[in-house]
């Protein structure tokens, strides 16, 4: 055995290293020079000299070395570890160190003690950890990754075996426990199968304490069993020959032995001759039951067998606690195997057979019970000599003398002690005795079974915790077995009992090494006279020094021959995995466990053996399904020999037929069909995820290119003309036509789309025209329209600085243009249509628009404007004569105009380029007028308009006197795809909105430029961007559909489905592609799942599930997908209007390209793709680029799918799936075949009449009838010899009636959103549905089976099904056996292979049988999930809790309304089911408070304001009726708006009283720093009602719209100014509002309520926040602090009575907002009170004691400990017994003779001294117990400690009543106490808990008044002192005053009088008044009265 502690005493990974810098050669052995560290003997950490011998012989060849526990082995195998790794890295090789444990103990042991003293990477790996289902890959991984590996060996193993790490690549491979290395065990297998198997051998290092495994009859013997070891690890043993050095590093235990008598008791053979009867019996039963005709199953055969093993095994353990351990042990032993049994067989099938075992054990217990006279239990009291107990045979001299030894620890609580036991049950039954046994109650005993899997032991982690508290000295007496020993380390172990002997020499050197303390003992237990037990302890001791003997004499340097073992051996050409006869059993086992299994019938192998002259032949049989169900192997000399040669044989076949794949490792996935899913790229690994998010290009619309643009011919082009129909008559639009040069599909260019406003809805039309031809004039003028009049509405006309400004057409504009984006939209004229021409180009205003250009280009106020310009006279720039201004016409920047002719006229701002319509002349207003007149607005530093254009502009305006004309001002172009009219009611609902004044603007005409453009062209132009984006997202989706290329039978996709499902719910339109996208997913999953089928027939169903899931799995989706370029067809951003350019447009609002691509396209690559949670998906650069969630490209895949299916059927998504690629074919030869295959199945008259039955049940008739036999036939019939099942056509049923289901789902509820649709076919398409279906039409009885339980399960389901009310909800807590579900699935396969996959047929036969398919109003989700759902929508939180308690998860939900909490509880073996029963608990009575989740989400649909306002209803909130009086007395605060001065914020005023203060002894709950961005104080608060459990809070915005620019307090401006109101309801509270300040949006204003009411909330003590902000910017709270003593006005009380009447100081203060460091790019604003008004510290914090272990020594533990911690002179006892001969029976229950009284004497520093008594104990120990809980409560008393819980006290422990003598302050306190007789009779025991004082002003009343209301005592009465000085007076709590306050409190205490205290001076009233209050407070504390928890000071 090797430890990992000798390193910790002796030596350290710093000196290794420096002493094994040396020279290493693998090749030329040489001993290591030892540095001059090694050598230093002053260095605690350096090797020993014999750890140095061993070390190097192990360098210069392979060893085994022999050391006891804690001799160093570990720091041996470290030293190596870091020699030849080292030397490994210094070559520049990549070789490995291998480290074998044969524990997992040992692994995690050895992992930690070299990844801590080596500096390799270590890796550990054993089962647990998943390691058996790693691939090659995973482990080149691995190797790749560490230096050492830490593992068991059977991992080594196979993983050798299956080729997946060579020893060739191990340098050093290091065995642990190496004397195991014998018979079949790993170590053996891995040295004879692999070590000498290859070239390059790896150094072996052998480490173990004994070489012997059992006591050698001879020396002769040992030598041939260190030979063999020697042989087979191909090492030498070596062991240090002077143990003088180890004997005195090393601890040697002194070794005993304690004899004991022979078990004499006249009861025993009596005994055990009843107990051999009462086993005949029920053996005999046992085997009466098998032999019946009812129990023909062979599964039933097996479980007889099992619990025949079960019972025998049982019996002999009991029969060994009778003769070994006594009656006591043996009813213990019973009484455990009796719960077992009943808590492990309740739910099993073939109930009899567990019965037998339980009435076995009842007529035992019975038995036993009569022979200790007892009833029901057992009392054991034994005498302190216990022979009284061992002569009535209740203990055995055995167990006697264990208990003497553990008398002789005493009461000494520090003893460790290990009892090893060969039984379980042995170490169970002890440890419960002697927990029992009051004298050993000072010990802590624990038991530990070593192995897992024995019905007695306990969990691993169970097992973990005990050998956790052992090793920390909690637990005293550990009892354990045999099996620990490996890997068990107690290095402060004193005392080490073997209880039985030690079976072996290994056993019995390990064991003695455990006791590792200083003097410890090493006792083994001999029966007195027993000869063969002493032969045994002898021969242990003898073979001890036989084995040292040896190994000393051995000649060190001898040379080992191998002896090579005949194997027969299967290897794999590709990789060398190689399979033998000792393996092959093991992976033919492992073969079959990998197969599809269930309860009902177990996949493994089947041997038959048959014998031929003296030689036997195995054959073998595997579960149908599989490549091959039978082989015979070769003839072999024995039976085990033949079954190892048929295995061989099977593997060979099964890995050439591919069912073991070249690692040999058993494959559910085919190499044949890679080609279906090829393995993706090395950094796909989390393709189509949601977490991944990659960057793509968008694809370019082909049909929007053009090559006209740079031609100088003229152009053909297609037209499409585009018109426009208003809901509102009166408004009128032009048409536009629309110029391509391709043509567009008939379901493209003649479309209609709805385009809506908040006020109206204008339909728009698009239809086809024809060709039109233009020539190049005329497309120049065309372009400068473009350019001119889109830049002018949505873009620049004038570009640079405000310092350069130029107009956009002085350098050109043909970078405006590409050829990529070229189309022309040009206005119609609809004056002058005729008959012959619907429609003409308004050439008019194009030729207006061309002159408008040419008019800015020469205009100067185009070219700059700086302050060149300044005094410049505005005519300079005109083009015609100015005249006279005149009442008629108007000066404009192109002429002068009739100012009639002018309303309605588009024109241009010469100055700005800014395009308006005229709306009138403005006759009252001139340039000349005052400025703030005609704006109406903020005062400016302008006097007029003349003057604004002067000072903004530089102008001198000529005609300052003409009229102002009134303008409309165009806007940025909105999104009018979507109806946002309901979405305007709903706000308008949720609060008011004041309507700005019209924005119109007011300007001189010489500086407008008049436009012959009609303004009906102006308003057409804002509905282009919405219907322009919409067209070409339909060219987008056909030119998708022209490259799928599908068309036949005249059937085209429509193309709004392409559209459909190119389109995310990220885009916010009416559609997205999530139905389809449902649909598809079906239709994916039948088609693969139909041509996998048909293609693979001898794959079973797992192979297929398996292989269909690498199909359509999301990765290869998403592979196909960019392997198609799919990702640019997909439209994953939101229209943004604005950012809509037509040709020839310069975008205002630009997105640069930062992703570093330079075309449009982006290269499939890692470096574009992120994880980042902070990369922002859906927004779209200027090249086209936007961040994609890799799902959604999966996502497009499955919608295109179902557009496809949907239009055309499987025809053209077959089409479909193969223009992405999969390998999809539903061949009619192949159906021929597998109908064919079927058809030879053999039908008896028994299953044809089944057949038919089931057919007419079903209604239809089959045409091959072994199609449906294969449907009836369970798996389990293989029993029988039938070779095949309905797996796989119920692998074909499952995907049809998916894809059926959900298609009928999809038609029928057209407008049902996505994720309900996805909950229908969730609660349709499941196994309990179809179970349910197959026991409605009783079709169950049909199903042919060998299965024992299942026709028991569908019986006891078909009763309950039938039983159930259909009111309810259906089989709470149950769900169908899943042969039920499944059997309805393979008959629907059956169907549809029989109609030659006739889907319509399929369909027509069974939505009968699955009716009725459930509704949306029928839907009923999952338990927790419709209690989470409901919550949400009403605004509840829930709180959950599940918690394992043995094998069970319990959990807990709890859910507060507004008034009440309800709790679910709810338990189960998954933690799914256990919150699954929590949650129907909950609903129920949710349910009968008439809130039900069908009537919310009904509601919700006819009100979708319901779910905002649902928590208000009365209906919902769970009261009915009127509100009851307890309801209304609610308090409300009410915080509004103060009117405010400008520049100020607003102050929340309360309305009424202050709310009751919530339950002291509740704690606060903490609010974290608050994130100040936008939405951070609404998280906060969210959380906070989350964690309370309060409703969710409510909202309402008031909206001001205004024409001016506001400043808003954060810095923002803004026109709209949007002020929130918060409600927030708190249970068994009230309601709190509060008004936030204005806010620029509404999402800001939200923040700002909401930091209102948290600041509310912590005013009122409800909440702790942290350190606090003084910003109001970044706060978003008032920091107006105005001294509220000089304003006493702001804050007004309503309705506070007279005990509740206080002013304003007393009110709890603001909250003062600071500004805190901010962690780099966040803005995090904490919150805390005031530091001003905490009061000053004025003691140290009050220590906490307890809670108090009431356990005998656990009082004075408390003393003690309190003692250290506060640094108190350690207490004196003094204890007086008075003896007598009368039982006196004492308070704490015990009895006895004697009586013992203790007296405690506590000093403590400054203070003085405690003394107390404690009440009389029947022992010394307990009286000094009575004393110290004595002390402590007077310590408590006096305020010294704060108790936490003190468990355990009664009456009998609380001190005594203490003198009258008051305890002035600063005085010593010295308590009498008195006996119990004299207590005071009005001392209630329930103290009430007072605290935590809040100290700010108020705070000591608060709390005197709330006691006083609970106590129900009279209010105090308080009278102050005032006395004035003129000095300037310092009070001790740093306020200074020149008034000083002194207060004087008078509290009267019902049945006991008044209690009169003085406070303080106080430099104000209320100061002294809280002084006073506080005073009395300790008083209280100081008499018992109550207990002040955490108080903060005094």
């Amino acid at each position: 055995m090797s430890e990992g502690r000798d390193l910790v005493s002796m030596g350290s990974s710093d000196v290794v290293e420096k002493s094994l810098k040396r020279s290493f050669d693998e090749t030329s052995p040489s001993n290591p020079e030892t540095s001059s560290s090694a050598s230093d003997h002053s260095d605690p950490f350096t090797p020993r000299a014999y750890q140095r011998e061993v070390y190097e012989i192990a360098m210069m060849r392979n060893t085994i070395a022999v050391l006891e526990t804690d001799d160093g082995n570990t720091f041996i195998a470290v030293m190596l570890i870091k020699k030849i790794g080292d030397a490994m890295k210094s070559s520049g090789k990549k070789k490995l160190i291998i480290f074998l444990a044969p524990s997992v103990n040992l692994v995690n042991q050895q992992f930690k003690v070299i990844k801590e003293n080596t500096g390799f990477q270590v890796g550990e790996y054993y089962g647990a950890k998943g390691v058996d289902e790693w691939r090659a890959t995973h482990w080149m991984k691995e190797l790749s990754e560490h230096d050492v590996l830490v593992m068991t060996p059977q991992i080594l193993l196979d993983t050798l075996r299956k080729a997946s790490l060579s020893l060739e690549e191990v340098c050093l491979l290091i065995f642990d426990e190496c004397h195991l290395a014998r018979g079949n065990h790993p170590y053996t297998r891995i040295m004879k199968e692999f070590y000498n198997e290859v070239g390059s051998k790896p150094k072996i290092f052998g480490m173990t304490t004994s070489l012997m495994p059992r006591v050698a009859s001879s020396a002769i013997k040992w030598k041939n069993q260190m030979a063999e070891l020697e042989i087979v690890l191909d090492s030498q043993i070596y062991t240090t020959e002077d143990r003088a050095e180890m004997e005195i590093y090393v601890p040697y235990a002194k070794e005993t032995c304690r004899l004991y008598d022979q078990f004499q008791c006249p009861h025993i053979d009596l005994m055990n001759k009843l107990l051999e009867a009462a086993f005949s019996k029920y053996d005999t039963s046992l085997s009466r039951i098998q032999d019946s005709d009812e129990n023909h199953y062979k599964n039933i055969e097996d479980k007889i067998e099992i619990v025949g093993k079960q019972l025998s095994n049982d019996h002999a353990n009991i029969m060994f606690c009778l003769n070994d351990l006594g009656l006591i042990c043996t009813y213990e032993a019973v009484k455990d195997y009796l719960e077992n049994t009943s808590s492990t067989h309740e739910n099993e099938n073939c109930r009899d057979i567990p019965l037998e075992l339980k009435h076995y054990f009842e007529e035992v217990l019975n038995i036993i019970r009569d022979f200790l006279q007892m009833d029901n239990s057992i009392s054991l009291e034994l005498n302190p000599d216990y022979q009284e107990a061992v002569k009535l045979g209740q203990i055995s001299p055995k167990l006697l003398e264990l208990l003497l030894i553990f008398q002789s620890f005493g009461e000494s609580d520090e003893v460790v002690c290990l009892i090893l036991v060969e039984r379980i049950i042995t170490a169970k039954v002890i440890h419960q005795l002697v927990k029992k046994v009051p004298a050993f109650s000072h010990f802590t005993v624990s038991y530990l079974p070593g192995s897992s899997t024995s019905v007695d032991s306990l969990a691993p982690k169970m097992q973990k915790e005990f050998l956790k508290s052992f090793h920390s000295g909690k637990a005293n007496l550990l009892f354990t077995t045999y099996e620990v020993e490996d890997g068990f380390v107690v290095p402060n172990c004193s005392y080490m009992i073997r209880f039985d002997l030690p079976k072996t020499i290994c056993s019995y050197i390990q064991s003695r090494g455990w006791a590792q303390q200083d003097n410890s003992y090493y006792i083994m237990m001999v029966e007195r006279g027993n000869v063969k037990q002493r032969d045994q302890m002898f021969d242990l001791i003898r073979s001890e020094h036989s084995m040292t003997d040896t190994d000393i004499n051995r000649d060190p340097y001898g040379y080992i021959s191998k002896a090579d073992e005949e194997n027969n051996v299967y290897a794999v050409e590709a990789t060398g995995a190689p399979v033998t006869t000792n393996s092959t059993i093991n992976l033919i086992y492992n073969f079959c466990q990998k197969l599809p299994f269930d309860k009902y019938f177990l996949r493994k192998p089947e041997f038959h053996f048959s014998y031929s002259g003296g030689e036997c032949q195995c054959s073998l049989t595997i579960p149908p399904n599989t490549a091959f169900q039978k082989i015979v192997g070769p003839l072999s000399w024995n039976c085990h020999s033949a079954k190892q040669n048929v295995c061989l044989e099977s593997c060979k076949k099964l890995h050439q037929m591919t069912s073991l794949n070249d690692h040999l490792v058993p494959s559910t996935k085919a190499s044949p069909v890679e080609h279906l899913a090829p393995k993706r790229r090395e950094s796909a690994a989390s393709a189509g995820t949601t977490k991944r998010k990659e960057l793509h290009g968008t694809a370019s619309v082909h049909a929007l290119s053009g090559t006209w643009g740079k031609g100088t011919d003229y152009a053909t082009f297609q037209a499409y003309k585009l018109n426009f129909s208003c809901s509102n008559e009166d408004v009128n639009y032009s048409g536009f036509i629309l110029l391509l040069e391709s043509k567009l599909d008939e379901d493209v260019g003649n479309i209609e789309v709805d385009l809506y406003s908040l006020s109206k809805m204008v339909k728009s039309y698009v239809s086809s025209c024809g060709l039109v031809q233009m020539d190049p004039e005329q497309i120049v003028k065309a372009k400068r329209f473009h350019e001119f009049f889109f830049n002018g509405m949505f873009g620049k006309l004038f570009v640079g600085s405000k310092e350069t400004r130029k107009c956009l057409f002085h350098n050109g504009t043909e970078l405006l243009w590409s050829s990529s984006y070229a189309y022309l939209l040009l206005p119609i004229d609809t004056s002058e249509v005729h008959d012959d021409e619907p429609w003409k180009i308004n050439w008019k205003a194009i030729d207006s628009c061309s002159s408008g250009i040419e008019f800015l280009k020469h205009c100067p106020l185009s070219l700059h404007i700086n302050k060149e310009t300044v005094n410049t006279p505005l005519h300079k720039c005109h083009s015609v004569d100015m005249i006279e201004p005149d009442a008629i016409k108007l000066h404009c920047a192109n002429g002068s105009f009739d100012s009639n002719s002018l309303s309605e006229k588009v024109v241009v701002a010469v100055h700005t380029g800014r395009i308006y319509a005229v709306l009138q002349v403005a006759h009252e207003m001139t340039a000349e007028t005052p400025f703030e007149e005609s704006a109406g607005s903020k005062k400016d530093s302008f006097k007029s308009h003349a003057d604004y254009f002067y000072q903004k502009y530089g102008l001198v305006l000529k005609y300052p006197q003409q009229q102002l004309l009134q303008l409309k001002q165009s806007h940025n172009p909105h999104n009018l795809l979507v109806d946002f009219r309901d979405l305007g009611a709903k706000i308008s609902q949720g609060g008011t909105i004041t309507k700005k004044p019209a924005d119109h603007a007011f300007m001189p005409p010489e500086l407008l430029y008049i436009l012959d453009v009609p303004i009906t062209v102006l308003r057409s132009c804002y509905l282009l961007p919405s219907l322009l984006h919409r067209l070409e997202s339909l060219m987008l989706a056909s030119q998708l559909r022209g490259e799928i290329s599908y068309q036949a039978n005249d059937v085209n996709i429509p193309i709004y489905l392409i559209l459909e499902a190119i389109t995310t719910l990220r885009c916010n339109e009416n559609f997205s592609m999530e139905r389809l996208e449902l649909l598809g997913d079906s239709v994916l999953k039948y088609t693969t799942s139909c041509h996998l089928f048909l293609k693979y027939p001898k794959m079973n169903e797992g192979q297929l599930t398996s292989l269909r899931s690498r199909v359509i799995c999301n990765s290869n989706l998403h592979r196909l997908g960019t392997d198609h370029k799919i990702q640019g067809y997909i439209r994953d951003c939101p229209f943004d209007p604005r950012r809509w350019v037509a040709p020839g447009q310069l975008t205002r609002f630009p997105e640069p390209c930062g992703c570093n691509v330079d075309s449009s396209e982006v290269p499939l690559d890692p470096k574009f793709q992120s994880e980042d949670p902070k990369v922002k998906h859906g927004k779209l650069c200027d090249r086209g680029h936007r961040w994609l969630i890799s799902k959604t490209i999966s996502d497009c895949i499955e919608a295109l799918i179902g557009a496809y299916y949907i239009a055309s059927g499987l025809v053209g998504t077959l089409h479909l799936m193969k223009w992405f690629g999969f390998e999809v074919e539903l061949m009619s030869s192949s159906v021929i075949e597998a109908i064919n295959s079927a058809s030879l199945h053999s039908i008896v008259p028994k299953t044809a009449n089944e057949i038919a039955s089931l057919e007419s049940k079903i209604g239809y008739q089959f045409s091959i009838k072994g199609i449906l036999l294969e449907a009836m036939t369970h798996h389990s019939c293989q029993e029988e010899g039938i070779q095949y099942s309905y797996e796989r056509l119920e692998f074909l049923g499952d995907s049809v009636l998916d894809m059926l289901i959900t298609q009928y789902l999809y038609h029928a509820h057209p407008n049902t959103d996505p994720g309900e649709l996805t909950d229908l076919r969730t609660a349709s398409v499941n196994n309990e549905s179809f179970a349910q279906s197959v026991v409605r039409y009783n079709l169950e009885v049909h199903m042919q089976h060998c299965s024992s339980l299942l026709p028991t399960q569908l019986k006891e389901y078909a009763d309950m099904f039938r039983g159930a009310d259909v009111n309810t909800r259906l089989h709470e807590g149950s769900k169908g056996p899943k042969p039920l579900g499944d059997f309805m699935e393979s008959i629907a396969g059956a169907v549809l292979l029989d109609t030659n996959l006739n889907v319509d047929e399929v369909w027509k036969i069974f939505k009968p049988l699955l009716s009725p398919i459930v509704t949306p109003d029928k839907l009923e989700l999952p338990p927790f999930r419709e209690l989470t759902e409901l919550c949400d929508h009403l605004g509840y939180f829930i709180k959950e809790k599940s918690v394992p308690k043995e094998e069970m998860m319990h959990a807990e939900i709890s859910l507060q309304l507004k008034d009440e909490l309800l709790m679910g509880q709810g338990q189960d073996r998954s933690r799914k089911e256990a919150k699954g029963k929590a949650a129907l608990q909950v609903l129920k009575k949710l349910e009968a408070r008439g809130i039900t989740f069908a009537r919310v989400m009904r509601k919700r649909k006819e009100d979708p304001d319901y779910a905002d306002n649902a928590s208000d209803s009365q209906s919902v909130a769970g009261i009915s009726g009127e509100r009851t009086a307890e309801h209304s007395s609610h308090k409300r605060i009410k915080i509004e708006s103060r009117s405010r001065e400008e520049g100020k914020d607003m102050i929340p005023v309360p309305a009424e009283s202050s709310p009751k203060k919530p339950a002291l002894d509740l704690p606060v709950p903490v609010v974290d720093p608050i994130d100040m961005k936008k939405g951070g104080p609404r998280t906060t608060i969210y959380q906070l009602c989350k964690q309370q459990q309060w409703p969710m809070p409510k909202f309402n915005t008031d909206e001001v719209q205004t024409s001016v620019l506001i400043d808003f307090e954060d810095g923002v401006k803004g026109f709209n100014s949007f002020t929130s109101k918060i409600n927030l309801y708190i249970p068994n509270h009230g309601d709190i509002e509060c008004w936030g300040n204005p806010r620029a949006d509404k999402k800001s204003s939200l923040d700002s309520a909401t930091l209102s009411v948290l600041r509310e909330l912590q005013k009122q003590g409800m909440i702790s926040c942290y350190d606090a902000t003084d910003s109001q910017s970044v706060a978003g709270i008032s920091n107006e602090r105005t001294d509220e003593h000089s304003s006493p006005n702001k804050r007004k009380i309503e309705s506070c009575s007279m005990d509740e009447a206080e002013d304003e100081q007393s009110l709890p203060k603001r909250i003062k907002i600071e500004t805190c460091p901010k962690e780099e790019g966040k803005g995090v604003t904490p919150v805390l009170p005031e530091p001003s008004t905490m009061e000053p510290d004025l003691y140290p914090p009050v220590p906490v004691v307890g809670p108090i272990d009431m356990k005998k020594g656990g009082p004075r533990n408390a003393i003690y400990q309190l003692c250290m911690q506060q640094q108190w002179p350690v207490p004196t006892y003094e204890t007086d017994e008075v003896k007598t001969s009368v039982l006196i029976d004492f308070e704490d229950g015990m009895k006895g003779f004697n009586s013992y009284t203790s007296k405690i004497n506590l000093c403590i520093p400054n203070h003085g001294a405690i003394e107390c008594r404690g009440n009389p104990r029947a022992d010394k120990r307990s009286s000094l117990d009575s004393a110290a809980l004595n002390v402590l409560h007077e310590l408590q008393k006096q305020g010294r400690i704060c108790s936490n819980e003190l468990q355990g006290e009664d009456e009998h422990y609380l001190p005594k009543q203490r003198n009258s003598s008051s305890m002035e302050e600063g005085k010593d306190v010295t308590p009498v106490f008195t006996e119990p007789s004299s207590r005071e009779p009005d001392l209630d025991p329930s103290v009430p808990v007072v605290g935590p004082i809040d100290m700010k002003k108020g705070g000591p009343r608060n709390a005197l008044f709330e006691l006083c209301k609970q106590q129900q005592w009279p209010i105090p009465t308080f009278q102050t002192d005032e006395d004035r000085s003129s000095v300037l007076l310092d009070f001790d709590d740093g306020v200074t005053g020149f008034n000083s306050f002194t207060s004087k409190i008078n509290l009267c205490i019902p049945n006991h009088g008044g209690i009169e205290c003085r406070g303080d001076p106080r430099a104000d009233k209320k100061g002294s008044c809280d002084s006073a209050a506080l005073s009395i407070l300790h008083e209280l504390q100081k008499q018992g009265r109550i207990i002040i928890r955490m108080l903060s000071s005094c």
